[in-house]
């Protein structure tokens, strides 16, 4: 009777089945991603219609929304391994894909097979530096990026292709210039060659009201002339990095960011 008492009781006791949480997908940070993709994407649409001037506006919005994903998913503490690779991806599209093909509609494709040739290199270029800083991210000074930065490569190739539109200049007459500025923005993205990350910036310090100044000065001076001043100012960006590398090898000091800082990037949206 004991043992049949305790069977029923045993019988009767309700189990409990735990399922393990749901990972959802935080919608926030992943909306600027996603406007990111759909600036890459619409930059290729436009090249096809030859509207090469919004391909190039395209990217650049898509460059201003990659740089924001990464911060908005800090402050509102909604980093996850999901986003990272939904970056990484959308990356890819809008700053290697879409400047490759907007270059090569444009302009390379009257070079044939020469063409396609600088239209592969920058785009396998900018997969293998992603794919390099996916897994560097640890172990780079996070003062500074490991050869060029991707949306800083496109910038170059649709800011040049943007200003040579705006000054009438057709894709077929400035095909070999096409061709060096795409190799270039392509190959020092692989690179070792250190550009400054701008991570040891902090939004959240008190600055001087001249520093607020002077920002809107420089938001003016772009206004004036969009197309020079943006490609101008990346210019001199892309061989910032060239001049750090020079300056660091003629004072003895460690040319390359590897191993330099232990500390994680803070920001790991802008690739």
């Amino acid at each position: 009777m004991q043992d049949g008492s305790d069977s029923s009781a045993q019988d009767g006791d309700a189990v409990v089945v735990r399922k393990p949480p749901r990972k959802g997908i935080y919608i926030l940070p992943n909306l600027f991603t996603l406007a990111a993709l759909f600036g890459g994407f619409y930059a290729i649409v436009m090249a096809i219609d030859g509207r090469f001037d919004l391909a190039a506006v395209g990217v650049f919005c898509a460059m201003v929304l990659d740089s924001l994903d990464g911060r908005v998913a800090r402050m509102t503490n909604t980093q996850s391994a999901f986003g990272e690779q939904m970056d990484s991806l959308s990356d890819m599209v809008s700053f290697g894909a879409a400047p490759a093909l907007i270059s090569y509609v444009w302009s390379l494709h009257s070079l044939g097979r020469w063409g396609w040739f600088a239209a592969f290199v920058y785009c396998s270029c900018a997969a293998l530096r992603l794919a390099r800083f996916n897994v560097n991210t640890a172990v780079v000074d996070k003062r500074y990026f490991q050869g060029l930065p991707s949306p800083a490569a496109a910038a170059l190739v649709a800011g040049f292709i943007w200003l040579a539109n705006d000054l009438g200049f057709k894709g077929s007459e400035l095909t070999w210039p096409t061709f060096v500025v795409a190799l270039y923005a392509g190959l020092t993205m692989v690179t070792n060659v250190p550009f400054y990350s701008f991570k040891d910036v902090s939004m959240k310090r008190s600055v001087p009201f001249v520093v607020i100044v002077a920002i809107a000065l420089v938001i003016a001076i772009v206004n004036i002339d969009p197309p020079k001043i943006i490609f101008g100012l990346f210019v001199l960006y892309g061989l910032s990095g060239y001049c750090v590398y020079g300056w660091r090898k003629w004072r003895g000091l460690q040319t390359s960011v590897i191993s330099t800082s232990t500390d994680e990037p803070d920001e790991r949206g802008l690739h």
